[in-house]
């Protein structure tokens, strides 16, 4: 997995690397240096990332629970 794929899967996930370091109970420079390419990203991590970002990319949240305008609900 290459850093701007980790960055993507992360943002697919809608994580941050602090996000990211709690969820794997690590350090958040850790995560910060796989970001950028200086350590490279462990192959069981590459895929576990890889398989929960293609979900999320197939899988959106639904659009019924957006929040309306106070207009468009007819308050204003």
């Amino acid at each position: 997995m290459t850093p701007d794929r980790f960055r993507e899967c992360l943002s697919l996930l809608r994580w941050s690397q602090r996000g990211l370091a709690e969820a794997l109970e690590c350090d958040d420079r850790l995560v910060r240096r796989w970001a950028t390419g200086e350590v490279p990203i462990p192959p069981g991590l590459a895929a576990w990332l890889e398989t929960l970002g293609q979900v999320h990319a197939a899988a959106p949240p639904p659009k019924t629970y957006r929040r309306r305008s106070a207009r468009a609900a007819g308050e204003g």
